[in-house]
């Protein structure tokens, strides 16, 4: 029988936010791959776990993607750890999971903190709905255009950033999205230094420009406010009836949610045009 892929998740700063299954796992384990073997020694090192560690980065993910498999066919097992948090999240470690996947090498998540999740909770930013996309580009034109594509959105938008591009981003958002879109800005989560930001990037803009930032960053971008719609009530029951196939009942339901308005007003506008 081949062995199992641990995808561990490990503390993202403080070094006590980690679970008795994670060390458990971290001490059973033949091997633990992890991004920066110096960095998490550390940790292993403050539990006590003796554990081999090999690296598994950017830079040689498909070929030690091959070694791991390898020893995991042949019965070993084997914990994936990142830097801080939970693996193949805006880190290496996909790849691994799905050749193992694909050879019926069985994968199995010990989970545990996360920044995106750890940020978005005390955010004070709507949580019912959002998008993770990652570090956002690192020149201003591929920054720009991916900010225009997403600026409409209608969710909370949650991203990383590196902290010496902290004052060029909030420029790019501001002038893209606008300086009273709601935002919030988390650094050094869970560490001595935490310090969460909340409110206005033109806000964020001020703040940050007179008490300049180090270590690693969350940006936690608010929904685009919703947009009136467009016309009367009767523009857009004569356009519903001319392009959908929706009942008259539906059109009318439709309408009044898109203007938010009482469906017996909607109603009683509409009688003209049956």
């Amino acid at each position: 029988m081949s062995g199992t892929l641990y995808v561990v998740a490990t503390p993202i700063g403080n070094l006590e936010d980690i679970t008795y299954r994670a060390v458990r796992i971290l001490e059973e384990v033949s091997l633990v791959a992890a991004e920066d073997t110096r960095h998490s020694r550390k940790l292993l090192n403050h539990y006590g776990i003796n554990t081999p560690l090999i690296s598994y980065h950017e830079h040689n993910e498909e070929s030690r993607s091959t070694q791991l498999l390898v020893k995991l066919k042949a019965g070993e097992s084997v914990a994936l750890i990142s830097d801080a948090g939970t693996p193949c999240i805006a880190d290496p470690g996909y790849r691994l999971v799905s050749r193992c996947r694909m050879e019926g090498v069985v994968v199995a998540a010990v989970p545990g903190p996360s920044a995106v999740i750890t940020a978005l909770s005390i955010s004070g930013l709507p949580t019912d709905a959002f998008r993770f996309v990652g570090f956002l580009p690192t020149k201003t034109h591929g920054r720009c255009q991916f900010l225009e594509q997403i600026k409409a959105e209608p969710q909370t938008i949650v991203c990383y950033e590196a902290p010496h591009r902290l004052i060029v981003c909030l420029a790019d958002m501001a002038t893209i999205c606008g300086v009273d879109r709601p935002i919030a800005v988390a650094r050094e989560l869970t560490k001595r230094h935490e310090e969460l930001f909340s409110g206005t990037i033109g806000e964020a803009q001020n703040y940050f420009s007179q008490n300049p930032v180090k270590g690693e960053i969350v940006l936690l971008l608010g929904a685009a406010p919703e947009r009136p719609p467009e016309g009367t009530v009767i523009d857009a029951l004569t356009r519903l009836r001319q392009e959908s196939d929706l009942s008259w009942k539906e059109i009318v339901k439709q309408v009044a949610k898109e203007f938010g308005v009482p469906g017996s007003d909607v109603y009683k506008e509409s009688l003209g045009l049956r």
